[in-house]
Parts: C-alpha cells; sequence; structure tokens
C-alpha cells in the first residue's frame, strides 16, 4: 500500500476557489485532499470516494449552506467526521450548524493553519473509533442475528427460511449497487419476518403463498410490524434497522422522502427484494414478477428497479436447476419446490436456501425421505460436481 493510499482522505467545501487551493496546500501534506465548489459537488464526490474520513465545509455558500450540507453528508455516511468553518461566528448560525449537521468542530475564519490541522487530527482520530465501533458492532450484532434466525428457521421454516433468502438476495444486490458492507441492510433483512413468531403457522403459510385471508387474520397480519417493533425496541445500536423495517410500511410518498441515505435506499432495497419474492412465491414467472414491479416505479423509483432486473438476470445465469435426491443437497443450494412430510406437514418452503442447520435438521428425517429426490438451483461452480450428479 502507498503512503498515498494509507493518508485520510478529507473532502474541502468552499464556493471560494482561493479558499479550497489555500486549503488544499495546507493540508496534503498529511492527507489526501479533494474539494468541491458547492454542496452539490460534494456530496457527489463523497459518493464517489471512498472511505473519506473528514468533511470541512464553509458556511456560507450559495444554493446549500454548510448547515444543510453536513446534515446531508451525516444522513449519507453517518462515519465522516464534519467541520465546519465559518466567517459568521454568530450565535444562531452556530446553533444550526451543532442541531442539524451534527458537526465535530466549529471553526471561524480565517483559521490559522495549526488550528485547522489539529481540528482535522482530532476528527481522523473520532472517524476511526466510530469505524472500529462499526465493525465490532457489526461482527457481533450480525453473527448474534444469523445464528438466532437458523434456529428459528428450525421451528418456523416459512418465515425464517423465506429471512435467509431475502438477505442473501438483498445483500448481494446491495454489493451491485456499491454497498458491499451495508450492515444495517443485513440485518434489517434478517428481521425482517420476525413479527411472524407472533402468528400461526398456517396462517404465515397463507400470507407466504397470497391466499385470501379472514378479517380477522387480516388483523393479525396487520399488527406483524408492532410485534417486531416491541421485540427489538430495546436493543441499543439497532436504531438504523427498526427504522428500515418502519419504512416498510411508510407510503410511496414517505419512503422517497427518506432519500438515498442509509435508511432510504436500505428500505428500498429490502421492500424491492420481498416485494418480488412475494410474488415468485405465489407461482408468477420471473418475467410476470417483474413487470408488476416496474408498475411501482413511484415507489422504488425506476432506476433501482431496472438495476435489479439486470441483476436478476445475471444472477439467474450463474444457477441451474437439477434434481437430486435429498441426502445430497448441500449449503448454498435453493429449493424449487415445497418440501414436506408424507402426512403433508410443511418442513420448508420452495425458495428455501440450504443452511448448515438444515442440513443438521436432516439427520432426523427417515431414510426414506433423503432417498426422495427434488429439485434444487444450484450455483453454477457446483453444478459438475459429482455430489449432484444424483
Amino acid at each position: 500500500m502507498t503512503d498515498q493510499q494509507r493518508r485520510p482522505i478529507v473532502l474541502c467545501v468552499d464556493d471560494e476557489a482561493r479558499v479550497v487551493e489555500s486549503l488544499a496546500l495546507s493540508l496534503r501534506k498529511a492527507y489526501e485532499v479533494h474539494t468541491a465548489a458547492s454542496g452539490e459537488e460534494g456530496l457527489r464526490k463523497l459518493k464517489e470516494l471512498p472511505g473519506v474520513a473528514v468533511v470541512v465545509s464553509d458556511m456560507r455558500m450559495p444554493a446549500m449552506d454548510g448547515a444543510t450540507f453536513l446534515k446531508r453528508v451525516m444522513r449519507a455516511q453517518p462515519d465522516v467526521s464534519r467541520i465546519l468553518l465559518t466567517g459568521d461566528p454568530g450565535r444562531d448560525a452556530a446553533v444550526l450548524a451543532v442541531n442539524e449537521g451534527q458537526i465535530f468542530r466549529f471553526l471561524t475564519k480565517p483559521c490559522p493553519p495549526d488550528q485547522l490541522k489539529a481540528a482535522i487530527d482530532a476528527a481522523v482520530m473520532q472517524h476511526r473509533l466510530m469505524h472500529a465501533e462499526r465493525s465490532i458492532l457489526q461482527e457481533t450484532l450480525i453473527g448474534c442475528i444469523r445464528a438466532l434466525i437458523d434456529v428459528l428457521a428450525i421451528t418456523n421454516p416459512v418465515a425464517f427460511g423465506r429471512a435467509s433468502r431475502v438477505r442473501r438476495q438483498a445483500m448481494s444486490f446491495a454489493a451491485e449497487l456499491g454497498c458491499p458492507d451495508f450492515w444495517q441492510l443485513d440485518a434489517a433483512s434478517m428481521l425482517s419476518q420476525l413479527g411472524y413468531l407472533s402468528l400461526p403457522v398456517e396462517l404465515v403459510e397463507k400470507l407466504y403463498y397470497g391466499e385470501r385471508l379472514t378479517s380477522e387474520e387480516q388483523a393479525l397480519a396487520d399488527a406483524v410490524p408492532h410485534v417486531a417493533s416491541k421485540l427489538l425496541g430495546h436493543i441499543p445500536r439497532l436504531e438504523p434497522v427498526l427504522q428500515i423495517l418502519a419504512a416498510l410500511n411508510a407510503s410511496d410518498a414517505e419512503l422517497r422522502v427518506l432519500g438515498e441515505g442509509t435508511i432510504g435506499l436500505g428500505a428500498r432495497i429490502l421492500a424491492l427484494v420481498l416485494d418480488h419474492d412475494s410474488l415468485v412465491a405465489q407461482g408468477h414467472g420471473c418475467d410476470v414478477a417483474m413487470q408488476a414491479v416496474r408498475s411501482r416505479a413511484a415507489r422504488y423509483g425506476e432506476s433501482l428497479i431496472e438495476r435489479f432486473a439486470a441483476f436478476l438476470g445475471a444472477a439467474s445465469g450463474s444457477r441451474e436447476i437439477h434434481e437430486l435426491p435429498l441426502r445430497l443437497v448441500q449449503p448454498g443450494m435453493t429449493l424449487m419446490e415445497d418440501l414436506r412430510t408424507q402426512m403433508g406437514t410443511l418442513l420448508v418452503p420452495r425458495g428455501f436456501e440450504i443452511t448448515p442447520t438444515f442440513l443438521e435438521r436432516l439427520r432426523n428425517f427417515g431414510s426414506g425421505m433423503l432417498a426422495e429426490k427434488i429439485k434444487v438451483l444450484v450455483p453454477a461452480p457446483q453444478a459438475g460436481a459429482g455430489s449432484v450428479a444424483g
């Protein structure tokens, strides 16, 4: 790794060219400095640049002032440390900036280079601490949730088998969009079916297959989001995950207002994947399902829908359908038909992705059932393996 790559990235935003040039000149020895002449340009560069540690912004800029800009920075990338420079140290401007943009430092212009560098040094350290905390949170929290969902999939395979499948698709799609470490979406995807714990298994199956509900069943189904909120509401650090889950029930207009930040993008990706998954589970072909999803462009946005369609097309080309004995299924394969006992009890629904936990459960099945053949979707790298030959 070169010295240029190791240096923290600082983005300086000011509509006065001489100011940003001066900032870049005084900071470039210690940091990788990028500049922008407006809030809109700053947001574009923030999205393009990987790993920005600190954003330094002027307060007075046309079209978008520094407080508004830093507020949008906070929503898009909350880990980025934010510093505001202003030539007007008035109380109102300071209060607005701190409250709206949640800035790390508030400095007045002209700011001595050593004072600015000290503030950026502290901001870089703050960014590193937040990044380290997020990594620990991500590894611990996601690991615990994944273990929980694997256990729940045994007791409620319809709901939590779906959660596993939705998570895989949502995270793969997010990676295609340039968001491979979207831990909030990861957690929200796995927990999206948690409220169904409160419902009878028979009702969960009816919901899964899109069957008509009675008024009493509909009332129970409508309460599902509130159940999940009650179960998770007191867990620290889950706020963004809960916000994504809550946004699934927002109106089209409310969802659009959330924008492209963590909550808005996460909610639209998850809602889109859930919507498509429901249509496929109800027996619709992929083309019909995508046609239905395209009719909801007001909710998801045409661009996101078309990128999802392209993603599905690429994914389908990398997997093949095979029929093989149940005893030979492997993790990563996806069932293409319901798996039921001889009594007709649903063990796992079509669309269920085989997990190591499920393979442990297979040991309890009788030899006759293990010998039965079932259709599975197999990732292409495994297609030629002897284990899928039948």
